[in-house]
């Protein structure tokens, strides 16, 4: 017999991070990612003004203009390729080729502004791809429990809500865990 051990083949599973504009998707797939993060930002101009809001994140000075790219490897063989989408409107033409074999996705919603995430939900609720909403717990902001934001987007009662911190790792793998759990949830045959 051979005296090597047994290597499954490798496995690479693809999610994409959705949201509104600067829900914190650039900041989760750079808080989870094992390698430096590819990031797509451009500075904002003045011809995002009264297009983008930035009422409550004042401090934003750049936006993703294609995608942000990451990688996580949950264990030996089996590695997560994260594609955080950008959020506004002029750049969804691009969400079909980032959606392409994607196993899932996570929806980033801020409770400030939840009406940003409904075209996410939407979009990913159209195509019956498996998605949870992942509420990034921003500083000073109202924490309302998953229960209230459920009813508030109106969501399946299948579909997972969590509370989340995007600037902490432990709290983004945490979103990405639910995920699959509830990817494979969606695919196992009834018993």
């Amino acid at each position: 017999m051979d005296s090597q051990r047994y290597s499954p083949d490798p496995v690479a599973i693809k999610i994409m991070i959705a949201g509104g504009f600067g829900v914190g998707k650039t900041t989760l797939v750079g808080a989870v990612s094992e390698i430096r993060p590819l990031r797509t930002e451009a500075p904002l101009t003045e011809r995002s003004e009264g297009v983008d809001d930035i009422g409550h994140v004042k401090d934003k000075s750049t936006t993703t203009v294609a995608m942000d790219f990451g990688r996580i490897t949950l264990r030996e063989g089996l590695s997560v390729y994260l594609f955080g989408t950008p959020g506004q409107d002029r750049f969804w033409f691009m969400w079909d080729e980032l959606a392409t074999g994607a196993l899932g996705a996570i929806v980033m919603a801020d409770t400030r502004r939840l009406s940003d995430c409904f075209s996410s939900v939407d979009y990913f609720e159209e195509r019956k791809l498996p998605f949870i909403i992942a509420v990034n717990c921003f500083d000073g902001a109202k924490l309302y429990n998953v229960d209230d934001v459920r009813a508030a987007l109106d969501l399946d009662p299948a579909v997972p809500v969590v509370l989340c911190d995007a600037r902490r790792r432990d709290s983004a793998k945490h979103a990405l865990v639910t995920l699959v759990r509830h990817v494979l949830e969606q695919t196992e045959p009834a018993a």
